[in-house]
């Protein structure tokens, strides 16, 4: 993949991502045991106590809730990253300038997104890891950007950014409209009022025009 091409649109990747995080959570509530599927007879129906379903930490979350907080805590890291590089090696001011106020709130929402993460009983681990995911900043982005100079890592930095900016706000409008939980949907409302702001001061950027197009 071509660090700095351009991505699919926005609302198809939103849809993608959403739809992907409902599966992976739908196939890992699917599964059983062979014991547990295997049909009872009336005699051991008869005898077996009544299992009253037990409440788990994700009970009151639906499958958009799990997957937006397993994808936006990656995203969220792996942008921290490149942003590291910018604020360190930007050819403009005004760009490094730019990465350290958004590293910063990236950093911030990350420290909210992996509390949620424990308030929903679900683990820290990237179930991303090796996937390139549309809006994500990859590992082979991240190696482009070290090999990167000058300008042309400036266009790299504005384009990645803009991508994940654009990406973690469309799949946040989503979690809004289609989640259960009020802390997920506040905090993806933030996210988005966050990444709005973003995008307009990137846009603004010296180089910016140009990069993006």
């Amino acid at each position: 993949m071509n660090p700095v091409s351009l991505p699919l649109p926005p609302l198809l990747r939103a849809a993608a991502l959403v739809l992907l995080g409902a599966l992976a959570l739908g196939g890992a509530a699917g599964c059983s045991t062979a014991a547990d599927s295997a049909p009872r007879t009336p005699q051991e129906q008869e005898s077996s106590p009544t299992r009253t379903p037990t409440a788990t930490p994700t009970s009151a979350s639906t499958a958009t809730d799990v997957g937006w907080v397993q994808l936006m805590t990656p995203m969220n890291q792996q942008a921290v990253k490149l942003l590291t590089l910018a604020a360190a090696r930007a050819a403009e001011p005004r760009v490094r300038e730019f990465a350290v106020r958004l590293r910063t709130g990236q950093e911030a929402e990350l420290n909210r997104l992996r509390a949620l993460l424990t308030r929903m009983g679900l683990p820290g681990t990237d179930v991303h890891a090796g996937h390139d995911m549309p809006g994500m900043v990859t590992v082979r982005d991240l190696e482009a950007a070290r090999a990167a100079e000058g300008p042309a890592f400036d266009r790299l930095v504005l384009v990645r950014i803009r991508d994940h900016l654009r990406q973690s706000a469309q799949v946040s409008r989503s979690e809004i409209t289609s989640g259960r939980r009020a802390d997920a949907r506040e905090l993806a409302a933030a996210l988005v009022t966050a990444r709005e702001a973003s995008l307009a001061e990137l846009e603004r950027l010296p180089g910016a025009g140009r990069a993006l197009g």
